[in-house]
């Protein structure tokens, strides 16, 4: 009889996460068998070999698959259990298909080759990128390349030279339906490409998982975060496409960042992880700086006689607005210039921004926090302006502080209202929207298409249209208010203005013609703004870094965000400060813990929750914290939150 650990993927009882099982075959690491738990029994993995117990065991109950789990997702699995704080069958049940223990019909798929003779075009820049990222030794490297500059073809060559070696390559993107032109690069180069997404059914995506599992061939896998579960065997190379996405980081439990499982693959199997993006997040970038591990991208794959004009308008200056309060009269002008040529127009707007702001139309005075530097949200209930990072409040100004203005404003507008007031402007346009409301998938990939064809002359957009697209007749681009991200209280804001703006003004800077770029903001001369429009990311960095140094947050501290939801608004306020006494009684030297505030949506359908945000320079010792709180239902706590909000 033989005895092995293997971890369920139910939680059974509070800090154990692996039983002792017998069986009477052989097992391997990374198998998957059906297991007795109470009166279930569950899919479980099987973690290792054990001795013989001095207590009663069960039997396994059925081994579901004969071929285990690489090495490197079983590793992956206890890694993220430690490193994020989570019960291992949490980790589990986001690693392994659902209804993994379900019977499916197996599809009949027919083996190719998994290259095509397709020829690659490479300039000297991309020649020389791809020699740096092959004979740089660390195992995590960040590709800083413009918007243009051809990153997908050294994705592609760096994909083949794996290949080649009999080695798979997992490419991450944002999401499928916003990559379509990546997927379709891919799909020319490569028969074996596999994709992986959330329009698949459990089914689909269960047959895909076994597909990938049997497989000894090399395979592309390209999918979300989630693709990085896929169980490839002999992997090579992990691509993350635009790694500054928010859509790596996984907000539900198991809250891990997709980036950081990928470099702990390719450090422990020595393989590299390429992340990709115009605009990387700060913390990789002085992560990057740090270990030598930056290449940059700077001269675009096609050069073009093409540019882009860009003007920046001053939300303030209503003599810009003599014809519309929301588009500035040049915008109106270039619209109907482009109607005449029959070429497109872009409209963008952030729809995140459309929280209330508190900012004065005369002079572009904004409430900020003074010890956080970050904006103040209105509380209507109470009418105060809160800081959601530390607490701070102070009353609503009846007049701005520095001009003495009495026209404050605290709205904002969305797409929908654009879309409106763009058909009285032009009521002969063919108009399409691009946002939250586009029904599916499929539906997005038609629109696109029929975009590209020109059967519209106008699109309204938000944060989805400055992903990946390509308009060939794009020749006026208006960001309505590029703004309004600064309006939301976190440290992220303008990090991800600057992000917004540079890669809204990249769909213009394709080289099929010149275009025209209208910059609407109540703040023209924010250093998001101003860096954005001129491409300079160093100076954005280096402007960023100084900020986060003085309060202290990533990349120069950890973060860990502890939240608690009770029915009652009196219930939370007390439990919140029963958890900073409990925290502050600890003593744990080197760590910050901030007043008690409310989260910033505070009130929802589950009760009233408010948070406490602890920093460290020791990531152990807010983990260390972390072990020393009493389980509690009510409480919630996420490390390394990309944002406070």
């Amino acid at each position: 009889m033989n005895y092995y650990l293997v971890a369920p993927t139910k939680i059974f009882r509070h800090g154990s996460d692996q039983l002792t099982y017998a069986c009477d075959e052989q097992l391997s690491p990374g198998q998957i068998v059906l297991i007795p738990l109470g009166k279930r029994q569950v899919p479980g993995l099987v973690l290792k070999k054990t001795t013989k117990p001095d207590f009663e065991t069960k039997p396994i109950a059925k081994i579901i698959y004969d071929t285990p789990l690489p090495q490197h997702l079983v590793d992956s699995a206890l890694w993220l259990k430690d490193y994020y704080a989570t019960p291992l069958p949490t980790v589990l049940q986001t690693m392994l298909p659902a209804g993994i223990d379900k019977n499916r019909r197996a599809k009949t798929t027919k083996q190719e080759n998994s290259e095509k003779l397709n020829s690659l075009p490479l300039n000297s820049a991309q020649k020389t990128a791809i020699k740096q990222i092959q004979e740089n030794q660390n195992t995590t490297i960040l590709l800083h390349g413009i918007t243009g500059s051809g990153k997908t073809n050294i994705y592609i060559k760096l994909a083949q030279e794996q290949t080649k070696n009999q080695k798979s390559t997992i490419l991450l993107v944002p999401e499928i339906a916003l990559t379509s032109q990546l997927v379709s690069n891919f799909q020319a180069h490569f028969q074996n490409v596999i994709l992986m997404h959330s329009q698949q059914t459990e089914s689909e995506r269960h047959q895909i998982w076994q597909r990938i599992l049997e497989s000894k061939q090399p395979q592309i896998i390209i999918g979300p975060r989630s693709a990085l579960f896929a169980p490839v065997c002999n992997l090579g190379l992990i691509i993350i496409d635009e790694c500054h996405e928010p859509s790596y980081s996984q907000d539900q439990s198991p809250k891990y960042n997709a980036l950081r499982l990928a470099s702990f693959i390719a450090k422990k199997n020595k393989l590299k992880v390429l992340l990709g993006s115009a605009t990387p997040l700060i913390q990789d970038f002085h992560l990057a700086q740090q270990k030598n591990a930056l290449i940059t991208l700077n001269e675009l794959a096609v050069k073009t006689q093409n540019s882009s004009q860009i003007h920046l308008i001053d939300f303030k200056d209503r003599q810009n607005f003599t014809r519309h309060r929301i588009f500035s009269k040049p915008l109106i002008e270039s619209i109907g210039n482009s109607l005449q040529d029959k070429l497109q127009t872009l409209i963008f707007h952030n729809r995140r921004g459309s929280a209330p702001l508190t900012i004065c139309e005369s002079c572009g005075w904004q409430a900020l926090c003074p010890n956080c530097l970050l904006p103040l949200t209105l509380h209507t209930d109470n009418f105060q302006l809160l800081c959601h990072t530390c607490g701070h409040k102070e009353r609503v100004p009846i007049s701005c502080p520095e001009c003495h203005h009495s026209a404050i404003l605290h709205k904002g507008f969305g797409t929908k209202y654009l879309e409106q007031e763009l058909r009285k402007l032009f009521p002969n346009a063919k108009i399409a929207r691009f946002d939250a409301d586009t029904p599916s998938e499929k539906q997005l990939k038609a629109t696109y298409q029929e975009v590209k064809d020109g059967a519209y002359d106008i699109l309204i957009g938000t944060q989805m249209i400055a992903k990946g697209f390509d308009f060939p007749k794009l020749k006026t681009l208006g960001v309505v208010q590029a703004d309004s991200q600064l309006a939301l209280p976190d440290f992220s804001s303008e990090e991800r203005t600057y992000q917004l703006i540079n890669q809204v003004i990249g769909r213009a800077n394709r080289g099929h013609q010149s275009a025209e770029i209208f910059i609407q903001s109540f703040q023209p001369n924010h250093p998001s703004i101003q860096h954005a429009i001129k491409n300079d990311y160093q100076s954005f960095y280096q402007y960023a870094l100084k900020k986060r140094q003085k309060s202290q947050l990533p990349p120069l501290s950890f973060l860990l965000k502890l939240s608690v939801t009770y029915k009652t608004e009196t219930a939370t306020i007390k439990n919140i400060r029963q958890l900073k006494s409990a925290i502050t009684k600890q003593a744990i030297t080197g760590v910050a813990v901030s007043q008690p505030m409310p989260a910033f949506h505070e009130h929802t359908p589950q009760g009233y929750t408010w948070q406490l945000i602890v920093k460290s320079k020791s990531r152990q010792k807010l983990l260390d914290l972390l072990a020393q709180l009493p389980p509690n239902p009510h409480l919630h706590f996420t490390l390394d939150p990309p944002t406070l909000l």
